[in-house]
């Protein structure tokens, strides 16, 4: 029987680590300031220690992570699964209700009173969450810090966890509902949406007394026109709306596109390149279903399905716990994770992003289906699978929120449906698509893709794993006739012609063994040859012209294995096919189902990759097809290899978007506030615009909108290019970002171009910065991933962030969090051999201008995000040609002055005596 929920913290001291020197505050309440090898060594001594975020802690001072930690962000995972908290002190005072921590010392304090609020939250819940106590007792057999604490708070006794099954309480799956099957659904209707009903889903989405937006009105007018019938077969509908920031485009295109749902009782697919922006979306849709229970009806966020949780993956990997207690306390924050998530998703959503730190990345990994693993109808828990439920809710939405990546790779594996169920796409963030479209229809030959297909078709080959994964254990029992028979053991025969166990070795000795091996060494080597940089940290590739002969024979080799893989996959394939034709009324709808998948996955996975690499090999006797460019790279961190391979993409990833996905839908948005990149001929942006969204290959040419911003950006924002910083020089680049960062006083996102860069930079300012009450966050430094990142910075009006350029596209920090934004120097392309032959295709000088351009429009755009924003854009780079200047809004001063001026220009004019 439990006994009373009770109150029982542990006397303990408490770390908070600043960039230069540590807080502890002792049991007995005596705060002391400690270097971080002092505080290093207190940690290793053993003793339990109140901090937060223990790999960041012990990673920022320099130390191994405690062995007694009771680390805040545990509790809260445990507490409060699936609910958000920035991981910083204020982040959890914020989320607790307790008074906002101001210095080190006062952070120090709130740890352990944030424990006992989470530990008294436990007492007041323990009588409606009885898996909590089930998880519990998991993680106190893996010797959980927490654990007796926490026990105590439930009402239960620590001492029953030794006789619980190990496995006990961390097998959620069992508490999950079942979905059920339906019919499915008939097709859509084509009824069109017109500009009037656009405008008034708007207004109802805006809600009584909203205040007036006539260019967000005329932008819902003007995508509409996606929405209306299509005219001839092949002729879609394509319209490319540009929309300056804060003209609302979201709630612009949801508009139509709920009313045309609504009307044909049909999907719309809402695509976006980045997470944020997905989720974002989401959450504007409570605007039109805000009942909870509606929208999970209504409303699909789709991912691909490396993206969700293996209920397969994570039963198997909890009986690992009998061998190996101390993952019971990963498994078990998972587990609580698991009991409240609304879908599974583990990139985002209700998934906390430092829940990846506490439990391990590989270990994340290693519970998604990344892999391609799974046996559908028959795994166990098929029938409460979130990947298989979001599939089917997708079936019966009206909104299908999904990224651009998953869209391009189910239409070129026909299950999109184009034409069928789904006929209207939205692109946004459509200034992407001819990224997403390179990665989507690109192909690589190399040792990391074959020793994967492999593995997916011989599985673990003796590693010990519990269940076996191969091809073989996956569809035996589906085969039938003797000749799939035959036809698998001749596919599972070729593959052990693949790079195995072990590649890595024997490529850099240049003894690979089998035929992919060897071409690969050799690839290996003639990169390493013609480099002219092979002793340096970075990447390397060459181009495939004049290969050596030793090469040329290997690459034939090669291609001859995955001719014989492609054809035993073929005849599998076609054998499959065959008995659900033959024996259709014998199987049973499980069974035709798997039937159906594994001969899909054989078609991606080994038959259209094979026909791949017999092209790409093939060509090194001859010549590469027009359409593409072929080079052989060697992937490199800091001067160890990665990866061998032989890369192969189109010239233009354009054409195969439009032929898959644009020809066959009925009507199409490419929508961006950054579509058209400011060359100063309109003309010219916007056949730019339609040369990189792939209209060029549509019979009909697309409709063309633009609805500015309604921002003062003039009165809001400067533009600064310092003239007197040599960029060259990283003490001089470190001086200027420190002067800046300290004149806005935090709320500043500093950009660059290489890692190398930003890490030299970050090491010469953080501790000035910490000195006046800024707070330095840095990409590639701490030990915290991007979003986590990403969302201290939104929430620390103070704190500022360095990043790589790529990060432009993921930050979204509206307010006072960014009011300055520096550059380190203009974003120019890099000089690869893919973009070598893009610059020859898409116009030389000019493409390198307006992708730089395009790359600082977008990251201006993040300056300002609500009317009110106020912000500087200051470029550390004196040679910024004034062609380059269209990227910003007209009417925005572009002043050129040294650094001092500069300096003294961001603290006037974001100072809050500023009118």
């Amino acid at each position: 029987m439990c006994a009373a929920p009770t109150l029982m913290l542990e006397a303990a001291p408490a770390l908070v680590a600043g960039v230069h020197d540590c807080v502890w505050l002792t049991e007995d309440g005596e705060i002391e300031r400690l270097p971080h090898r002092a505080a290093a060594r207190r940690l290793e001594s053993g003793g339990p220690v109140y901090l937060l975020h223990a790999p960041a802690t012990a990673a920022r001072i320099g130390g191994g992570k405690p062995s007694r930690a009771f680390d805040l962000l545990e509790l809260f995972a445990f507490a409060a699964p699936a609910r958000f908290c920035v991981p910083t002190p204020r982040g959890l005072a914020e989320a607790l209700q307790l008074p906002i921590p101001q210095s080190l010392e006062d952070q120090a304090i709130l740890l352990p009173r944030a424990a006992q609020r989470l530990l008294k939250h436990l007492m007041a819940t323990a009588d409606r969450d009885p898996k909590a106590r089930r998880t519990a007792f998991a993680m106190v057999r893996g010797g959980w810090t927490w654990g007796p604490a926490v026990l105590a708070a439930l009402g239960e006794d620590s001492e029953e966890a030794a006789l619980r099954a190990p496995v006990s309480g961390l097998d959620v799956w069992k508490d999950l509902p079942e979905w059920q099957d339906e019919a499915p659904p008939p097709p859509p209707g084509d009824r069109g949406v017109d500009e009037a009903e656009a405008r008034m889903r708007l207004s109802q989405l805006l809600g009584e007394g909203a205040e007036a937006r006539p260019s967000q009105s005329d932008y819902a007018s003007a995508v509409s026109a996606v929405f209306q019938p299509r005219r001839e077969e092949g002729a879609p509908t394509v319209v490319l709306a540009e929309a300056g920031t804060g003209v609302g485009k979201t709630l612009g295109y949801i508009a139509p596109a709920s009313v045309w749902a609504e009307k044909n009782e049909g999907p719309v697919w809402l695509s976006t390149y980045t997470r944020n922006l997905q989720h974002q979306i989401d959450a504007e849709l409570d605007r039109l279903f805000p009942n909870a229970q509606e929208k999970e009806k209504r409303v699909v966020l789709r991912k691909g399905r490396e993206n969700y949780l293996c209920l397969l993956n994570m039963e198997e990997t909890a009986r690992g716990v009998a061998v190996s207690a101390a993952d019971a306390v990963p498994l078990g924050l998972l587990a609580r994770w698991v009991g409240a998530t609304r879908d599974g998703d583990m990139t985002g959503g209700d998934f906390p992003a430092w829940l990846v730190d506490l439990t391990g990345g590989r270990r994340i990994a290693g519970l998604t289906d990344r892999r391609g693993e799974c046996i559908y109808t028959a795994c166990a828990h098929y029938s409460r699978c979130f990947i298989e439920h979001s599939t089917r809710r997708a079936r019966r939405a009206d909104l299908v929120v999904a990224n651009h990546a998953l869209v391009m790779v189910q239409a070129a594996r026909g299950a999109l449906d184009l034409g069928g169920r789904t006929t209207r796409l939205v692109f946004d963030e459509g200034h992407h698509v001819f990224d997403a479209a390179d990665s989507a229809f690109s192909a690589h030959l190399s040792g990391m893709e074959t020793a994967e297909l492999r593995r997916w078709l011989r599985g673990s080959e003796g590693s010990g794993r519990n269940r076996a994964r191969g091809l073989k254990a996956r569809c035996e029992d589906l085969l039938g006739e003797e000749d799939n028979r035959r036809h698998l053991d001749a596919l599972l025969y070729a593959a052990a012609g693949l790079p195995g166990d072990g590649w890595h070795t024997r490529l850099a000795d240049g003894r690979g063994t089998g035929p992919v091996e060897q071409f690969l060494a050799a690839v290996r080597g003639q990169v390493y040859a013609r480099s002219l940089d092979a002793k340096g940290p970075f990447g390397l590739e060459v181009e495939t012209n004049d290969p050596a002969p030793d090469l040329v024979a290997a690459a034939e080799a090669a291609g001859t294995l995955f001719q014989s893989l492609g054809k035993a996959a073929t005849d599998l394939r076609n054998g499959m096919l065959a008995r659900l034709s033959e024996e259709a009324e014998e199987l049973e709808s499980a069974e035709k189902a798997r039937i159906d998948q594994i001969c899909r996955s054989l078609q991606h996975r080994v038959i259209d990759y094979a026909a791949a690499a017999v092209n790409m090999t093939k060509s090194l006797d001859g010549a590469t097809p027009d359409s593409f460019v072929d080079w052989f790279d060697v992937d490199r961190i800091d001067g160890r290899d990665l990866d061998v391979g032989m890369r192969r993409h189109w010239i233009d990833p354009t054409f195969p978007f439009a032929e898959t996905v644009l020809v066959n839908s009925h009507g199409t948005l490419l929508t961006s506030a950054t579509l058209t990149d400011g060359s100063g001929d309109a003309e010219a942006d916007w056949k730019s615009a339609e040369r990189r969204a792939g209209t060029d290959f549509l019979p009909a040419a697309p409709i063309r909108a633009r609805v500015p911003s309604p921002f003062d950006y003039p009165a809001n924002t400067k533009v600064l290019i310092v003239t007197d910083v040599n960029r060259n020089d990283v003490a001089q680049v470190a001086a200027a970002y420190r002067a800046l960062f300290q004149a806005s006083g935090g709320g500043a996102l500093g950009l660059f171009t290489a890692i190398a860069r930003l890490r030299a930079v970050y090491s010469r300012i953080a501790e000035d910065l910490e000195s006046e009450g800024i707070d330095l966050l840095a990409q590639h430094v701490d030990a915290l991933n991007l979003p986590t990142l990403i969302d201290m910075f939104r929430a620390e009006p103070h704190s500022c962030l360095l990043g790589t350029d790529a990060i432009r596209d993921g930050v979204d920090v509206p307010g006072d969090s960014l009011r300055l934004i520096v550059f380190d120097r203009v974003p120019w392309p890099r000089p690869t051999i893919l973009h070598k032959a893009r610059r020859a295709h898409f116009g030389g000088k000019e493409y390198d201008d307006a992708l730089t351009r395009l790359k600082l429009k977008q990251a201006f755009g993040r300056l300002i995000r609500r009317a009110t924003d106020r912000g500087v854009f200051v470029l550390l780079d004196s040679r910024m040609p004034s062609r380059l200047l269209g990227a910003f809004p007209d009417g925005v001063a572009v002043e050129r002055i040294g650094l001092k001026q500069a300096v003294e220009t961001v603290a006037g004019f974001l100072s809050p005596d500023t009118p």
